[in-house]
C-alpha cells in the first residue's frame, strides 16, 4: 500500500519537499507509518493527520487517505459561526458584522499583531486548519452559551502591526464573551495546524492533543 504524506513547515524544508511517498504493509497503522518516517522526525515531535483530523498510533491507515505530518503548531453549531485561513489583511469591522445579534450584551474582539520583528511568515494546511477552527469556535459557542462567534487566521507573510489571528464573540453577558473568545484563541494556538517563521526560523510551538 503506498501513502502520500504531506509535510509542512520546519519539516517541509528538512525533507527538500512537500510530499513524500511510503510504502506499508497492508493493514499499516498509524505508528507504523510515524516509525518510517523516525529519521525525518528526529528531534520534532510530531502527530499524523488522516482525512484531516488528528489521528492516535493505533488507527489503521488505508489507501486513498489524506496525510499529513503535523510538527508544533505556532500558535453548522449551536450559535451562528464563521472560520477563515486567508491570505488577505484580517478587517475587524466585518468580523463584528458576522458576531452581531439583538440577544448580545456583549461583544469581545481579540486581535493579535505582529510585534518586535518586521514581519512573521505563517503557513497552514489550510483545509484542516479551517475545520479545526470550526471545532474550536462550535465548542465555545456551545460550552459558553455564545450567541455568535468568528475567527479568522493569516497565512503568508504578516508585517509589524498588523494582525495574523482575528477572533469575535457575542453573547448575552461579558463573562460569558471573555471566556469564549479566550478559549477560541488559546485553542487556535494549541490546535490548529499553522506554523510560524521569524527571521527565517521555524517557531517552537506545543505538540497538538
Amino acid at each position: 500500500m503506498q501513502v502520500r504524506v504531506r509535510l509542512f513547515a520546519a519539516l517541509r524544508e528538512r525533507a527538500g519537499a512537500e510530499e513524500l511517498e511510503l510504502e506499508l504493509p497492508e493493514g499499516a497503522l498509524v505508528q507504523d507509518a510515524l516509525d518510517r518516517m523516525s529519521e525525518l522526525t528526529a528531534g520534532v515531535p510530531v502527530v499524523l493527520a488522516v482525512n484531516r483530523e488528528y489521528a492516535r498510533g493505533e488507527e489503521p491507515l488505508h489507501a486513498g487517505d489524506e496525510v499529513a505530518l503535523i510538527p508544533p503548531v505556532s500558535g453548522g453549531s449551536v450559535g451562528v459561526m464563521h472560520v477563515r485561513v486567508t491570505d488577505q489583511p484580517l478587517l475587524l469591522d466585518p468580523l463584528l458584522e458576522r458576531v452581531r445579534d439583538p440577544r448580545a450584551g456583549a461583544v469581545v474582539t481579540f486581535l493579535g499583531v505582529t510585534r518586535e520583528v518586521t514581519e512573521l511568515d505563517y503557513e497552514a494546511y489550510v483545509p484542516m486548519a479551517e475545520r479545526k477552527l470550526a471545532e474550536i469556535v462550535a465548542a465555545a459557542i456551545e460550552r459558553h452559551g455564545l450567541c455568535a462567534a468568528a475567527a479568522e487566521h493569516r497565512v503568508g507573510v504578516v508585517v509589524r502591526s498588523e494582525p495574523s489571528v482575528a477572533v469575535a464573540a457575542s453573547a448575552p453577558h461579558r463573562n460569558a464573551a471573555f471566556s469564549g473568545a479566550r478559549e477560541i484563541i488559546d485553542q487556535i494556538k494549541a490546535q490548529a495546524p499553522i506554523w510560524k517563521k521569524e527571521e527565517g526560523e521555524w517557531v517552537s510551538g506545543v505538540k497538538p492533543d
